[in-house]
């Protein structure tokens, strides 16, 4: 009975924060609300006894790229209003309603097939690989040992990377916008003569 009732909980707080994604116009409202639903995800994997899953879940698709969206958001600017009514790419609609009616004809060829005989014939298997150790342990082992290099240079990688992108995004606190040229007709003749004279002497 406590199992039925916190699926529903984590299926309504899945489904109202994947709808707030969808309809929220202001861009930080639709990360916070990815944020619910990835929270959620992550319970349903631990009624799932995926511990794994849901720490992955967590750490980062929750605490990792989310962070990176809101950064991206915060950096180009929630300021400014665009016009929905007009489609940057033709067709982008209609293309859009052909890939979710097309994935959802999937998805209900897949349940059918499983209704009816499976994908597999065999039956899934939640019981842990080792008899000694849980799934979590034997990753993290082989993780720490196996693939320990190439771990740590794809850490490194990520945080030059962010780095990186902070750095660029940042401007000096005196930044001006440059002013605009002064058309050549607007100068007086001797000044547009002087800057031909300079120009040809350049060249």
């Amino acid at each position: 009975m406590v199992d039925w009732g916190v699926f529903i909980v984590c299926a309504v707080i899945v489904l109202s924060g994947s709808i707030g994604v969808v309809i929220s116009r202001n861009p930080v409202h639709s990360a916070l609300s990815l944020v619910a639903t990835l929270f959620g995800v992550a319970v349903l994997f631990l009624e799932q006894d995926a511990q794994l899953l849901a720490a992955v879940q967590v750490i980062v698709y929750t605490g990792a790229i989310v962070v990176l969206i809101l950064f991206v958001i915060m950096l180009l600017g929630v300021d400014q209003e665009e016009d929905l009514g007009e489609e940057p790419l033709v067709g982008q609609r209609i293309l859009a309603g052909i890939g979710v009616a097309a994935l959802l004809a999937s998805l209900l060829l897949v349940i059918i097939g499983v209704a009816h005989h499976g994908l597999t014939g065999k039956p899934s298997s939640s019981a842990a690989l080792s008899k000694t150790q849980t799934n979590v342990a034997q990753l993290g082992h082989s993780i720490f040992t196996t693939w320990i290099f190439p771990f740590e240079i794809t850490a490194g990688l990520l945080t030059i990377a962010v780095i990186g992108a902070v750095v660029m995004a940042r401007r000096p606190d005196s930044y001006e916008p440059l002013p605009e040229p002064e058309p050549m007709t607007d100068r007086p003749e001797e000044e547009q003569a002087e800057l031909v004279d300079a120009e040809e002497a350049g060249s």
